[in-house]
């Protein structure tokens, strides 16, 4: 398993990481039995695998819970990234909740905490129903010199962002708490952070940690078709706003471009003789840029059809016809990472 350092913090992560957002079960995922996740969180450390994804909100903290138990007595071997709501990024609440992850994690330390998403008022809407959070949250300095303290306690090792776009990345830079990765969404059907976001963390030093890499299983070649998608994963701009239970961007989506890119990367994949998904995640680990692609492995044979995808040696030809084919995706999607807002209202900017 190839190994690439995240950002300026030192780390060693695995280009292919563990998503954990299904540990502990929950609505979203539907259940999940902790036998299985302490296969899979030992298989993947056999594996080279080593960097694991978390959140506070991930079935209520349940996904830490299960983390921490699948790692106890081993918990030396891993790199954990967590993430704090940013509903809870008041000094004393952020304390709290760092205390929280922590004991659910069953840790003394987290290697890599992140803000879940940036400081403005229709992120924190989407995560507290408190009008004065939501009319003034705290400004960004204030947030960052708690998380900066945090780090000088030594309950997290590393600060990081998640869902940060140009503008909010420039605010965090000003704070001067040096930041060392940004989660973003990165797969074939969403690229929209090649264009700006990627270039300036590539710059800045900063890495790049590739979320929903499968699209929520549609690069996974399990759908026949869009209608057998439940309404939870189709919330995205991917698709016509009246398709998706909850959502919120009003657009009418490119479903049209999205399935004739299914079918081209099908075939493409049949061609070469290998699995849609090691084809998939095997172009997001190929981009240098991005230092890890994490990705959910519910038991074992996912975990081991998934982890292919690290040795897989895909060619430029099949990189430049992959980027062709799902050309018309990104073009019609646009460069806005936030892909669950409009993108003339969005989060990330």
């Amino acid at each position: 398993m190839k190994k690439r350092q995240l950002g300026s913090s030192g780390l060693e992560v695995s280009v292919l990481g563990l998503g954990c957002w299904q540990f502990g079960g929950g609505s979203y995922w539907g259940e999940q039995d902790q036998k299985d996740v302490d296969e899979v969180v030992h298989l993947a450390l056999e594996q080279g695998i080593n960097y694991f994804d978390t959140a506070e909100v991930y079935n209520d903290g349940d996904s830490e819970i299960s983390l921490g138990k699948a790692l106890k007595g081993i918990r030396h071997q891993a790199v954990i990234g967590s993430k704090i709501s940013t509903a809870h990024v008041r000094a004393d609440v952020l304390k709290a909740h760092c205390e929280a992850s922590l004991k659910r994690l069953q840790t003394d330390y987290i290697d890599l905490y992140m803000l879940h998403w940036p400081i403005n008022p229709l992120a924190v809407k989407h995560f507290t129903n408190d009008p004065e959070m939501i009319a003034s949250p705290p400004n960004v300095q204030e947030v960052f010199e708690t998380l900066r303290t945090l780090q000088q306690e030594g309950k997290i090792r590393h600060i990081g962002i998640s869902n940060h776009g140009v503008k909010q990345m420039e605010e965090v830079a000003h704070t001067g708490v040096p930041v060392v990765a940004n989660e973003l969404a990165y797969n074939l059907l969403s690229r929209a952070i090649e264009e700006k976001v990627l270039p300036l963390c590539r710059e800045r030093n900063i890495g790049i940690i590739g979320y929903m890499p499968l699209q929520q299983g549609l690069l996974a070649g399990k759908f026949g078709s869009l209608d057998e998608i439940r309404p939870q994963q189709a919330r995205t701009r991917h698709f016509h706003h009246s398709r998706g239970a909850g959502t919120r961007h009003g657009e009418e989506g490119a479903e049209a471009e999205m399935i004739q890119a299914l079918r081209d990367i099908k075939a493409l994949s049949g061609e070469l003789g290998v699995h849609m998904i090691t084809l998939s995640l095997a172009w997001a680990i190929a981009n240098e840029a991005v230092t890890t692609t994490i990705v959910g492995s519910r038991n074992a044979a996912q975990l081991q059809l998934n982890a292919a995808a690290a040795s897989y040696e895909i060619s430029r030809e099949t990189m430049d016809k992959l980027n062709e084919i799902t050309d018309p995706v990104l073009r019609k999607l646009g460069d806005n990472p936030d892909y669950y807002e409009n993108r003339n209202n969005s989060r990330v900017f």
